[in-house]
């Protein structure tokens, strides 16, 4: 199979968060010479990791179809606890140098370390999931306009709830969480100004286990349906499941986040307690940016996807919420009135 590691020129990216990141790994010379082979995509999961039933298993969803559908040799990588920025960067670089392309950091953590890999690597591909700020002329910024389908998971609650409480759990206390919660809240007052939102936040770093500590989720979820909440939406990684297992035992309503959760076998026990889930397409970017690549044309800049290019939305696999009239044709109002651009959606 001819593997392409020339990349073109294109856009730059606009300014969000990052990390700061020390400088590691090989040289491009190795790895041209490498990506010569049957090697493609490569991906390095988020904090939580594979089977969080939520953000890195979408990418992993990516990454296989990649492989089945490229036949070539693929790899995903684990992090490790405790981690520096400069594991992140050592681990980009090392999957760039063994010859795959392209390489994906599934986080916005992975900002600096792909930066500093995309400097050492120029004619390998990177990609960043959930981060703008990297502008290089081989990096992609996989990003997603998360307030759209909150809005939509806010109509969803405002619709649902039947004690006019509803409660957000965030994983941690950063922008892009904040994006989750403005769309969330916005959603529910724009379709009913009664409903009260409770809105919480597990941590104020990732390394405080914001997104990996179901317990955590659990505790939050428990604390707002003893105020009534009877709809909870959380966005934080590994730690819904434990939001979604507090819904399922107090018989209220969870809605899961970027996965499909409904369709989740980990989470099959609490699947009736699962209202809908808030997607972003996490596994059509990650397969996307490998099949440019493949075709020649590696994507590069921002690549956003939204409601208008169908890449964020609500799930439809609970019979009991796509059978609903009354709601399905809330949501559908709302969702052609923010395509249309009637309906601005907060981002913070």
């Amino acid at each position: 199979m001819r593997r392409i590691s020339r990349i073109t020129v294109a856009g730059a990216a606009t300014a969000s968060l990052a990390l700061a990141l020390s400088a590691c790994g090989g040289t491009s010379t190795e790895a041209s010479s490498d990506s010569k082979g049957d090697k493609g995509l490569a991906i390095a999961y988020d904090v939580g990791g594979k089977g969080d039933q939520s953000f890195n298993d979408a990418a992993f969803a990516g990454l296989e179809k990649a492989k089945k559908e490229f036949g070539y040799q693929t790899d995903d990588v684990e992090p490790t606890e405790g981690e520096t920025d400069a594991d992140k960067e050592q681990r980009l670089a090392s999957l760039a140098k063994q010859g795959y392309n392209p390489v994906i950091g599934v986080g916005y953590a992975y900002a600096a370390a792909v930066k500093g890999a995309a400097e050492k690597f120029p004619d390998t591909t990177f990609g960043i999931v959930d981060d703008s700020t990297v502008e290089a002329k081989n990096v992609a910024d996989l990003v997603f306009s998360e307030e759209e389908a909150s809005y939509l998971a806010g109509v969803a609650a405002a619709k649902s709830t039947k004690t006019n409480t509803v409660g957000f759990v965030g994983g941690v206390d950063i922008p892009l969480i904040h994006k989750f919660q403005a769309g969330f809240e916005q959603g529910v007052k724009d379709t009913d100004p009664k409903v009260k939102v409770i809105s919480q936040y597990l941590t104020q770093t990732a390394e405080e286990g914001g997104f990996s500590s179901p317990d955590k989720g659990k505790s939050a979820a428990e604390g707002q349906i003893e105020k009534k909440a009877d709809v909870v939406y959380a966005a934080a990684g590994l730690s819904g499941q434990g939001v979604i297992e507090a819904a399922a035992a107090n018989k209220v309503w969870a809605i899961g986040v970027d996965s499909d959760q409904y369709q989740q076998a980990a989470l099959a026990k609490y699947k009736d307690s699962i209202l809908t889930s808030a997607m972003k397409d996490v596994a059509k970017a990650v397969y996307n940016l490998a099949k440019s690549v493949e075709d020649g044309k590696p994507e590069t800049g921002i690549v956003r996807g939204d409601l208008k290019t169908g890449e964020v939305g609500l799930s439809n696999s609970n019979p009991k919420f796509a059978d609903n009239a009354e709601v399905q044709d809330a949501i559908k109002t709302a969702k052609e009135k923010i395509i249309s651009g009637e309906i601005k959606v907060k981002s913070s």
